[in-house]
């Protein structure tokens, strides 16, 4: 930088800090031009947030989105960019589908109910993808351009009306203090400030007037959602259709017998097979038939003959017994009634004693 500029550079930033700190006044802007400078900033602050929203949208994972944005930045790096394709969720659910669908294999009914399934989410996935490359192209790819064209052109414009205003003021104001500045220069410093102020009007009409082409974004991007969900519904549709015919044909197979044949409980105890140990032999396997179990309508009625003009005396006694009939299983008529007989002398001093 030549001295001539040094010094203007430093005239600038004198002007500067004099409005903010000190008590200067710079040349006036109209109000409409402030207002319009305030929804530029806003246009900046919509394209930047709807680009950041709308991939968002599109790759909801940021894992993902991460990773493909390190593919592209070290693939330009080396000078092999290639378009890295985001893998789609539906995709992904379709070729699980179908690995288990080959798995249990296309005899099966939930086999090619899997087949055909995984074939339908496959297909989401392809539309899902059309769906990404119609929002790319026709909606993000324009507020990319407005954002790294239009806005960044009108920036631009701002910012040297904003440092041709400063230069204009400080020789103004270095003038007013009894400086040595010349009318050329002054003369000349406030056409250029004027070019400036013209440029970026006429930059901010522009972009706040173009209406028409930003509501054909919105547009497009309303129609591409249209779009995707419309050949999704046929997808789902047929793909509803053929499962609820393979539910049918899965009601009307006829299932396989598979009951299991229980042996009666009456012949399973006539012949039990025991260990029978012999001296001259080993351990053989047997069936010997079990004692038959007592008559307990027997021993009720011998108890109820005995006992029958004390039975008030002897109930708790009788209700002690009753186990003794239900565990028994194995002792004869005659051996269970010697035992009762036994127990029940000894306890006729107290009955508790059972």
């Amino acid at each position: 930088m030549s001295l001539i500029g040094l010094k203007k550079q430093f005239n600038k930033a004198n002007q500067y800090v004099s409005e903010k700190v000190g008590s200067a006044k710079g040349t006036e802007i109209e109000k409409e031009f402030i207002e319009m400078e305030k929804k530029v900033d806003t246009y900046e602050n919509l394209v930047d947030d709807l680009q950041s929203r709308t991939k968002e949208y599109l790759q909801p994972n940021p894992t993902n989105r991460m990773k493909l944005a390190a593919i592209s930045t070290y693939g330009k790096l080396r000078g092999t960019h290639k378009d890295t394709q985001y893998v789609q969720p539906e995709a992904k659910l379709g070729d699980t589908m179908l690995k288990y669908g080959h798995i249990l294999g296309d005899s099966t009914t939930f086999g090619g109910s899997l087949l055909e399934t995984g074939d339908g989410f496959k297909q989401l996935g392809e539309i899902r993808d059309s769906f990404d490359f119609n929002v790319k192209q026709n909606f993000l790819d324009p507020l990319n351009s407005l954002q790294c064209k239009e806005l960044k052109e009108l920036t631009h414009h701002r910012k040297k009306l904003q440092s041709r205003r400063l230069d204009f003021d400080g020789k103004q104001r270095k003038r007013d203090r009894g400086g040595t500045v010349a009318d050329l220069d002054i003369r000349l410093a406030e056409e250029k400030f004027e070019e400036s102020k013209e440029l970026a009007h006429t930059g901010m009409v522009n972009l706040l007037e173009n209406d028409v082409e930003q509501i054909s974004q919105l547009a497009c991007l309303v129609q591409a959602q249209l779009d995707y969900h419309g050949q999704s519904k046929e997808v789902l549709s047929r793909l509803a259709s053929r499962l609820q015919e393979r539910v049918k044909e899965a009601q009307r197979r006829p299932r396989s017998d598979r009951r299991v044949e229980v042996q009666p409980t009456r012949d399973r105890l006539k012949a039990p097979t025991r260990l029978i140990a012999h001296r001259s032999g080993p351990m053989q396997l047997r069936s010997a038939p079990m004692q038959p179990q007592p008559d307990r309508a027997l021993i009720l009625s011998l108890l109820s003959r005995t006992f029958l003009p004390s039975i008030s005396t002897f109930s708790p006694l009788i209700y002690r017994l009753f186990p003794l009939l239900t565990t028994a299983t194995n002792a004869p008529p005659v051996g269970l009634c010697s035992t009762l007989t036994q127990r029940m002398k000894v306890s006729w001093v107290s009955p508790r004693a059972l």
